[in-house]
């Protein structure tokens, strides 16, 4: 026997590669081609139910007609519809439904982030004091006057820059006496949160207009009658940076939703990628609430229901929650503007009745691990 050959014998073997199991291979196929189908389905769902919200209202249109009215203003197909009907679906009811659909899907899409970077079910995408943010600039506005250089879209922008201003104050807090950590920016969301919110109730405490308190009131409990063609543009540059990041970040999601350790072994750093993804968040979170106000429930009860249709990855779960989201804020939006007719109840009224049963199963499943 050679010396070479005895040297091999007496080495010590290395150990085995793990190979990754079959059927978890065959698990990730099949969660990616069920959200494949869950993304088409809800696509199609989508279209076909903005069609009929559209029709939707006092005055009740169509679907056929809201397809023509569409068509000739988007395509110039057709002829105009004569009377009305065009002005109700093309300058009322059309942005007022697609504003919901991509503030629902801001939300959605940013509470599975958020329930992801802190690893809590319960987490929503509220918790940095962004809502008390746009709510003292909408008060300021609605109440005072602020902004009204801004014409149509005074509201929206002072709403707009009181979140912004949030986000620079939770931000500013969080780095005092050190580098960033999350517990520390999740404790001056909370504390930012808590001092704007004293200060939006001191604004309608000083003010001497019911009619602009009830507006304030109306505004804090989320609404999309605001909508107009001229306000979509921010919601729509939010749910983009939302998608942009959110969808490019998913491998880095799914290592932080699964541990610190795991993160940093596959090259990310836990507590700067933390840090980024908030101020991303806070950014499209500050987009949304500017043009509808604080809609809650949905950036937290939507990201449970799209996990539970396509599993945790999330290359499939945000595009599904985004989906999803949009969905479900159209109908309960359009139950929300008929229910009480000729009165609108607040959409965040009607989401939080429908989002607190299932949070209490949320709860119960969760305590019964």
């Amino acid at each position: 026997m050679s010396t070479t050959t005895r040297i091999q014998r007496s080495a010590p073997k290395a150990p085995p590669t793990p190979a990754i199991p079959r059927e978890n291979v065959g698990s990730h196929r099949v969660s990616q081609r069920r959200g494949i189908l869950w993304i088409l389905g809800l696509s199609i769902a989508i279209t076909a139910s903005a069609i009929v919200t559209v029709g939707i209202g006092p005055v009740a249109i169509a679907p056929d007609v809201v397809t023509r009215v569409i068509a000739f203003h988007l395509f110039s197909i057709g002829e105009q519809i004569p009377g009305s009907d065009d002005n109700i679906v093309w300058l009322i009811r059309v942005p007022r439904v697609v504003l919901g659909i991509l503030v629902g899907a801001a939300l959605a899409m940013t509470g599975v982030a958020v329930q992801s970077l802190v690893r809590n079910p319960l987490a929503d995408p509220y918790l940095l004091g962004i809502s008390s943010g746009a709510s003292t600039g909408a008060a300021a506005s609605i109440l005072f006057g602020f902004g009204a250089g801004a014409g149509a879209l005074a509201l929206t922008g002072s709403a707009f820059l009181g979140a912004a201003g949030a986000i620079v104050l939770v931000f500013s807090i969080a780095r005092l006496g050190g580098r960033l950590i999350p517990t520390r920016l999740v404790f001056a969301g909370i504390a930012v949160s808590f001092a704007l919110a004293a200060l939006t109730n001191f604004l309608v405490f000083a003010s001497d207009s019911r009619d602009g308190t009830r507006a304030v009131l109306f505004w804090m409990l989320g609404s999309l009658g605001q909508a107009r063609w001229q306000s979509l543009p921010i919601a729509l540059a939010g749910v983009a940076i939302a998608v942009f990041f959110l969808m490019w970040w998913s491998r880095r999601l799914d290592a932080i939703a699964i541990g610190d350790d795991t993160a940093r072994a596959l090259g990310t750093d836990p507590t700067r990628f933390r840090a980024l993804a908030a101020l991303v968040v806070s950014v499209v979170i500050a987009a949304a609430v500017s043009v509808s106000g604080a809609i809650g429930f949905v950036g937290l009860v939507v990201p449970h229901l799209a996990r539970r249709l396509v599993g945790s990855t999330h290359r499939v779960s945000l595009p599904v929650a985004g989906l999803l989201g949009g969905f479900l804020l159209i109908w309960a939006d359009a139950l929300a503007r008929t229910a009480f007719a000729p009165r609108e109840l607040p959409l965040g009224v009607l989401t939080a009745l429908i989002g607190t049963p299932l949070l209490i199963l949320l709860v119960r499943r969760l305590s019964s691990r």
